[in-house]
């Protein structure tokens, strides 16, 4: 089985255009579930049935899996025989009658407009680093960008005469986002004085890059929010992701359509976007409850 599942991920890359992540996300769930039906005797594709993969599912939720990555892997086992059916690679769809439960969604810690605020001014601009830190902070706040998206943001993806940014998002989709004056004033600051000693010369065309003169990775975005969440005193568990939650409830909150939101994040299916609509009511019932008499 390990040969379908390997034209399966192909299929992914070359057919379907997804993400890497999404594609070993994938991997790893059908692997384990390969793995789980051999371990049980069952090595060709053909002899599993529906009642093995419901096992499968129980056996998962036996072990302690959540449901969220029980719900994941059901979805995984879906696609895998959608093709393997569509390409003639297996006789029935096994999976085809049992139901794919809901992922249940925790909302995402957001910050407040005050807590950007205060992380938003602790990089210190005496120093280069500091300098480059408020650009990528202020830009992401400004734009919603996945770190995986500005971390492979271009020098060429800027446009500071326009006040647009072009990166490439999920499944290498193109979008265009505005950015603010803040955001624009803190690039602005940073190519023009701290870049140019990262790069000592070097064309690197990523935007951000590190005192070494390399591409600034995931890992550094993930350390420099926690050290500046550290010195604004915020309490929450704050991620990069973080800014792109706050960044679209902030949008919501003040009015924002729908639409143009999910068009800036990049989603592809509005019901991703419209998370953020539920971080918004359950705001407003906290005030209410906070600030009416009755409540």
């Amino acid at each position: 089985m390990e040969h379908l599942l390997e034209e399966f991920l192909n299929y992914l890359a070359v057919e379907r255009g997804l993400s890497k992540n999404t594609i070993a996300a994938y991997g790893t769930d059908l692997e384990h579930f390969i793995g789980r039906m051999e371990k049980i005797g069952i090595t060709d594709i053909n002899k599993i049935k529906r009642q093995d993969i419901t096992g499968y599912m129980l056996y998962l939720k036996d072990s302690g899996i959540g449901s969220n990555s029980i719900s994941r892997a059901l979805v995984a086992i879906k696609m895998f025989y959608r093709f393997l059916v569509q390409e003639h690679l297996a006789r029935e769809d096994a999976s085809g009658v049992i139901e794919s439960p809901k992922l249940i969604r925790g909302l995402p810690d957001v910050l407040n407009v005050d807590e950007v605020d205060k992380l938003l001014a602790g990089p210190d601009l005496r120093d280069d680093t500091g300098i480059r830190d408020k650009a990528a902070l202020e830009l992401m706040y400004a734009s919603g960008m996945r770190v995986s998206e500005i971390v492979e943001l271009t020098r060429e993806g800027v446009n500071l005469d326009v006040g647009f940014i072009k990166c490439r998002g999920k499944g290498d989709k193109e979008r265009v986002v505005p950015i603010g004056k803040k955001a624009k004033e803190a690039v602005v600051r940073y190519i023009e004085k701290a870049r140019p000693h990262f790069i000592k010369g070097k064309d690197i065309p990523q935007l951000f890059v590190s005192r070494l003169g390399r591409k600034v990775s995931r890992q550094t975005f993930w350390k420099m929010i926690k050290k500046y969440t550290k010195l604004a005193r915020i309490k929450k568990e704050i991620t990069p992701h973080t800014l792109r939650h706050s960044f679209a409830t902030h949008l919501l909150e003040h009015g924002a359509d729908l639409r143009v939101v999910q068009e800036m994040l990049g989603h592809s299916d509005i019901s991703t976007t419209q998370l953020y609509t539920h971080i918004d009511r359950t705001r407003l019932k906290s005030i209410h409850k906070q600030f009416h008499p009755r409540a």
